[in-house]
């Protein structure tokens, strides 16, 4: 059977999900494209339904499941997707069951402080995966991590990477210190470069595009460092930033 109304339940419950607070009331979101429906089914996350448009996309595009599918017609399928140019293809990810818990086994955790620009939050997950570690503690203030722009940004490690949302992070920063963790906070006004300290079991802050990071986190750090620039530059993008300091990380422990 083809869904040809707008007014379909699926349709209906599809179009609520592009909101934060049906994400949050049905712990599901939704992702878009050939291939992160393949990616998120290689994964065997969670996915409840995939929705299929008839006049885009033919079956053996998607890989072998035995996962429920939908289809509908263009006019259906055009009122749900959010990109410009959709390839007709679309997932109901669930995010229960979810392991929320911190692994203090990793020795480092990047911490994002009211990072407001989805795609900055998108690139650092996809950052943090690329360089082997496997969770992300979010702000509550920062920008959901499960909209749209951010998966699209992480171009799959959304679904490797686990997002651990903190209601008040200053606390759960003096918790992870009492296990050992130092905190790490890139900040200007510092003659310590990112080079000069070991990351191991370090708590990597990344702080909000335009404010920094948050003066009680700054109060509370172990360590504070800066990117050396030598242009005129003073500060940089914050998923540049983070992938920078990851990287000498990565540099430290090769």
């Amino acid at each position: 059977m083809i869904i040809t109304s707008k007014e379909n339940e699926t349709i209906k419950h599809i179009k609520k999900l592009k909101e934060k607070k049906y994400r949050d009331e049905f712990n599901e979101y939704i992702v878009e494209g050939l291939r992160l429906v393949n990616e998120a089914i290689k994964e065997e996350v969670h996915i409840k339904n995939i929705i299929v448009c008839e006049d885009y996309l033919k079956d053996n595009d998607i890989y072998e499941c035995n996962i429920e599918k939908t289809y509908v017609n263009k006019i259906v399928f055009d009122s749900i997707t959010e990109v410009k140019n959709p390839q007709g293809i679309l997932a109901i990810i669930g995010k229960d069951g979810t392991d929320l818990n911190i692994n203090y086994n990793e020795d480092v955790i990047v911490v994002l402080d009211n990072i407001q620009d989805p795609g900055n939050i998108g690139t650092i997950l996809r950052t943090v995966d690329s360089v082997g570690l496997t969770q992300i503690i979010v702000s509550k203030g920062s920008a959901d991590a499960y909209n749209s722009k951010v998966i699209r940004s992480t171009m799959g490690a959304i679904f490797r990477v686990k997002i651990i949302e903190s209601e008040n992070l200053v606390e759960l920063l003096k918790n992870m210190q009492n296990k050992g963790y130092k905190v790490v906070s890139s900040i200007l006004e510092t003659d310590k470069t990112i080079y000069d300290i070991d990351y191991k079991k370090s708590i990597v802050v990344v702080g909000n595009e335009g404010n920094g990071i948050s003066k009680d986190i700054i109060e509370i750090s172990n360590e504070k460092v800066k990117i050396p620039m030598i242009g005129k530059t003073e500060s940089l993008n914050a998923s540049v930033a983070t992938g920078i300091i990851l990287y000498e990380y990565v540099r430290q422990n090769r």
